[in-house]
């Protein structure tokens, strides 16, 4: 499996092409602001084509460059239907700060964009997917689970969890007991060995997280609190 990532933009959100290998088909994982001509060098240094692109969640910060990518290649994006409206309406979920550093901003919806459900699976680019609603950071971000040819677990996990954090929930449609929900049900229950790509950040597994986050460590012992 071919998994090629670069941080994007002033948000330094990771922009991820997953491929079976290269010269293959590939995904787009979360095209955000500035992303268009990097991803166009790993694709050309892969040899890889684009069939889709992939949205963990609706923030501009991960999806402004998903209209040229998905248009300029003729692919479909798929978000989840809780998050699609933030493709045409970013600003609804920026705080009021952010909101007057975009507020000239004129968003649109690609040419196709589907919808993903909760547990769908997903068979794109030669790889199965499984999607996993993943609510808190907003009411729409999922996290994308894959496997590689030695059967070790890969999840591009968005803003749902980071490298000794989780995503921030105090803008519009955040919500901090659906994020430790999250956390808890969808993806502390994978093994240790589980290789997480963040939104932000660098790569981690679910055992470095589940020893040593802090906003993770006591899920498990707090799990009545979040019942």
């Amino acid at each position: 499996m071919l998994v090629a990532g670069f941080p994007a933009g002033s948000f330094q959100t990771n922009c991820y092409v997953v491929a079976a290998g290269p010269g293959e088909p590939c995904l787009v994982v979360d095209p955000g602001i500035d992303a268009v001509e990097p991803l166009e060098a790993v694709l050309t240094e892969h040899r890889v084509t684009p069939v889709a692109a992939l949205l963990t969640h609706g923030h501009l910060d991960h999806t402004f460059s998903v209209v040229p990518v998905c248009d300029g290649h003729d692919v479909p994006a798929f978000i989840h239907p809780a998050d699609r409206v933030l493709l045409a309406d970013p600003l609804r979920a920026m705080s009021p700060e952010m909101g007057r550093l975009f507020g000239d901003l004129v968003m649109r919806e690609p040419r196709e964009v589907r919808t993903l459900a909760d547990g769908a699976a997903v068979e794109l680019a030669g790889l199965a997917l499984r999607v996993d609603h993943t609510p808190g950071h907003t009411p729409g971000s999922v996290v994308f689970s894959t496997r590689t040819d030695a059967d070790e677990e890969i999840i591009l996990a968005g803003d749902t969890l980071f490298a000794g954090s989780i995503g921030r929930t105090d803008l519009p449609g955040g919500d901090p007991e659906q994020m430790m929900r999250s956390l808890r049900d969808k993806l502390m229950t994978r093994d240790d060995g589980t290789y997480v790509l963040p939104g932000h950040g660098p790569a981690t597994t679910i055992g470095r997280e589940r020893a040593s986050n802090p906003f993770v460590a006591d899920l498990t012992a707090a799990r009545g609190r979040w019942a």
